[in-house]
């Protein structure tokens, strides 16, 4: 019985031991990171008077409800703060896990299709892989995305944010990650609070920023609203219509705007088919269009009758000329800001996709009568190239010292995830052991793996012959539901021949290049070449 028990217990610890997960692996080494997302990137907790709090973003149940009630706003231009149209609401973002919790998964209750409310989920994830630990040198940093990027009490949060993570990891300087509109935050921070900045700061990585706007979609969604998930989802979600009664009181909305300033290889227009009538009681029909300044009017004239009804009580809300004045004073913020000497700035932006950067309302045979139409009207993008939400221009003209600027082919939201990203910031951050191999730029890592070179002379002939082997290893390609293993291999032949004064071929060269792929993304590269000179 006594061995049957001792039996019975080793079987018990084993299955204790194999169900146990591992330990991530903690690199004490690594610099901290801060992660700082972009509009509406933070999860947003509703409380009142009584200390009752609760999500209202992101939420899928009773998300439009919860969204009128608690977080339609009104702009107070005495403190340049958004206040919630309850005046016994006030917003928070959760602490939790060192900030992360607020920037992570931004509905946590989601359980199919939660990929949909990942933030920088799968980033943190990567991150831990790398040594990176919550509370350590992990840490998030959520705000009210409502606000200025430029209000203070954010940026007060931010200051004390950076020295709370300077403490917890020992006295270590900064990286600071952002993404989206976040990079105008931190920029606004570095122009405002340049000693702090640079005193706890080691490297700043924007990530799909708007430096100079994101003049389609902004204008777009001044004008409509606009929706944070596309298909089947929207269902469940808030309404464009309620989107666009927040956004309208949003100074970082206005901050996002197309900035007047920047010398843009193609201006932002607005475009307006309209029917009018002439003095002769003809009607017309002609296209209008309007530079980033001159649709000012436009807007001003489309939203003069927009309102809400919140309570019972009629609240206009037109376009906002006093947020806009506001937003003007930011991008001179934002114009003047330096990088510190001793802190290194790195720019990923995002390309490939189509992206609007100038708007066209009606059409040549259902024109706009009336502005106030424009909000009921759906636009018709004029697209460059980007990431189709901020343009490819905007995103690079960061005006910093950057060590380096990268281009990525990726979605705005979807760039956090992107793989090429993970080993830029792997290679930027230090994490692991460094690669020499590797180029940031064409995210390839090249291994020569073999050079041999043979020469010989053969009547009246230089006969030189070389070998060169290497492996390439990018981002696993799986095209087609092929194996990279079975797939037959890529070979390429070149013959070059140099004709002689005499006409006679004095030297004739044969290569052979050979891509086999292998699997987790490697490809062996082999090179054969031989050249064959005739003796003068």
């Amino acid at each position: 019985m006594v061995l049957l028990e001792g039996i019975v217990e080793s079987v018990e610890t084993w299955l204790h031991l194999i169900k146990k997960k591992p330990q991530p692996y903690v690199d004490p080494d690594l610099d901290p990171v801060l992660l700082v997302p972009g509009i509406a990137g933070s999860i947003l907790q509703a409380v009142d008077d009584d200390g009752k709090s609760e999500r209202v973003w992101v939420r899928i149940l009773g998300a439009d409800y919860k969204f009128r009630t608690k977080l339609w706003s009104r702009f107070d231009p005495t403190t340049g703060k958004t206040v919630s149209l309850d005046p016994s609401t006030h917003i928070l973002v959760p602490q939790d896990r060192y900030g992360l919790h607020a920037i992570d998964i931004l509905d946590p209750d989601v359980v199919v299709g939660r990929d949909c409310v990942y933030y920088f989920h799968d980033m943190i994830v990567e991150m831990i892989k790398w040594g990176f630990e919550e509370g350590k040198t992990l840490f998030g940093f959520g705000y009210d995305f409502r606000q200025s990027n430029r209000f203070q009490e954010t940026l007060d949060c931010l200051a004390a944010k950076l020295e709370l993570v300077f403490t917890a990891s020992g006295g270590k300087k900064i990286n600071v990650v952002s993404h989206s509109m976040g990079g105008l935050l931190v920029k606004c921070f570095m122009s405002l609070h340049s000693d702090i900045f640079e005193k706890y700061v080691k490297n700043w990585i924007a990530i799909a920023a708007p430096f100079q706007g994101a003049p389609g979609y902004i204008a777009s969604t001044l004008l409509n609203g606009m929706s944070f998930v596309e298909g089947w989802e929207q269902n469940f979600f808030i309404s464009k219509w309620s989107m666009h009664q927040l956004l309208i009181e949003c100074p970082s909305i206005y901050e996002l705007m197309a900035c007047p300033d920047f010398q843009w290889e193609h201006s932002p227009r607005l475009e307006i088919w309209r029917q009018t009538t002439e003095t002769d009681g003809n009607s017309n029909v002609r296209l209008e269009s309007y530079s980033a300044e001159d649709s000012i009017s436009i807007y001003t004239k489309a939203l003069s009758n927009n309102m809400v009804n919140y309570d019972g009580v009629d609240i206009p809300l037109p376009f906002n000329l006093e947020i806009l004045q506001w937003a003007k004073e930011t991008q001179k913020v934002l114009s003047s800001a330096k990088v510190p000497p001793t802190v290194k700035f790195y720019n990923i932006y995002g390309t490939n996709l189509e992206t609007p950067h100038s708007l066209c309302y009606g059409s040549e045979d259902m024109p706009l009568m009336d502005l106030e139409q424009l909000p009921f009207f759906e636009a018709k993008y004029i697209c460059v190239d980007g990431d189709g939400t901020v343009p490819m221009e905007s995103a690079k003209a960061d005006g910093l010292n950057a060590e380096a600027r990268v281009g990525v082919p990726g979605e705005h939201r979807g760039i956090l995830c992107d793989h090429h990203v993970f080993r830029l910031l792997k290679h930027w951050l230090r994490a692991g052991e460094p690669d020499p191999y590797y180029n940031p730029v064409n995210d390839y890592v090249i291994l020569p793996t073999l050079f041999e070179i043979e020469e010989q002379q053969e009547k009246g002939l230089q006969v030189t012959s070389v070998k060169e082997e290497w492996e390439i290893i990018a981002e696993e390609d799986d095209e087609n539901g092929t194996s990279s293993g079975n797939r037959k291999p890529l070979v390429s032949s070149i013959s070059v021949s140099n004709v002689g004064n005499g006409q006679l071929t004095q030297e004739e060269v044969h290569a052979t290049l050979i891509v086999r792929a292998q699997n987790e993304g490697r490809r062996h590269v082999e090179l054969n070449a031989v050249s064959v000179t005739a003796n003068a």
